[in-house]
């Protein structure tokens, strides 16, 4: 579980985070939402030891990782697999070089070991078959891909996803949703989702959180959220090319979709 208890935070005397808590249940896929520039970005990073609050704490498995040393917190880092926006994929790798990259650098494994490691991940985000590809001849959803196989490498408890299906087309985005939600259940991951794409929140997330004008402005479920008349929510949803509907019945919503 990881607790974020009241953290500020100010970049040259002004404050990105103000009063800012949230917890991240264990097992959970928990989105961030927010406008550009709003902190959630900034929340991310706390939460993996890259910045510490000016006041506040994160607690990752009730351990205050703004205050253990280096050592610790590289220990802590490894429960970790970070997606980033671009996929920061080594240009100078295949495909599998990549993926291979944290198990060379982090494990003892042999060879074989690492072989049979890498394929398992490229199976589990499938793209079996393009281990010997150079990152050039990927196109974005796969580099997306390759870059979620060498997050699970490790085979993490938690997965921070900034921006998992930003430059994608919508088939693309759906294929990266599916193996978020997939991957969540497959390897009992935790994930935390920073994006402002609406579409994928409703499709993935289990509780989600809007940071607004410095502070968690609202938390809830995602059926909250659609129940939700907070103005300022609905406004932000709705800007993002998404109307929150009323839930329907199972049977009417499977009817909807034989019909998409």
């Amino acid at each position: 579980m990881i607790q974020v208890q009241n953290i500020y935070k100010s970049f040259s005397g002004r404050t990105v985070l103000r009063d800012v808590s949230l917890d991240i249940q264990e097992g959970s896929t928990q989105a961030i939402i927010g406008q550009s520039g709003s902190g959630k970005s900034v929340l991310m990073k706390h939460l993996i030891g890259l910045l510490r609050p000016d006041q506040g704490r994160v607690l990752v498995d009730d351990v205050d990782i703004g205050t253990i040393d280096y050592q610790q917190l590289r220990k802590i880092r490894r429960q970790f697999g970070v997606l980033f926006q671009g996929g920061a994929l080594f240009d100078s790798m295949d495909a599998f070089e990549n993926i291979a990259f944290p198990l060379r650098t982090f494990t003892t494994k042999t060879d074989e070991e690492v072989r049979h490691e890498v394929q398992k991940c490229l199976d589990l985000v499938r793209l079996s078959n393009i281990g010997t590809k150079k990152t050039d001849e990927l196109s974005g959803g796969m580099r997306k891909r390759v870059a979620l196989a060498r997050a699970i490498a490790l085979r993490p408890r938690y997965i921070i996803y900034d921006e998992p299906t930003s430059g994608l087309d919508p088939e693309t985005s759906n294929t990266i949703n599916d193996l978020i939600k997939g991957l969540a259940h497959q390897l009992e991951i935790t994930s935390i989702v920073v994006t402002h794409d609406m579409h994928s929140v409703l499709q993935i997330a289990d509780r989600v959180a809007f940071i607004h004008n410095t502070r968690m402005h609202w938390n809830g479920t995602v059926d909250e959220l659609h129940e939700s008349s907070d103005q300022i929510l609905r406004a932000f949803v709705k800007a993002n090319e998404y109307i929150i509907a009323p839930r329907y019945s199972s049977n009417n919503q499977e009817s909807s979709e034989a019909t998409q």
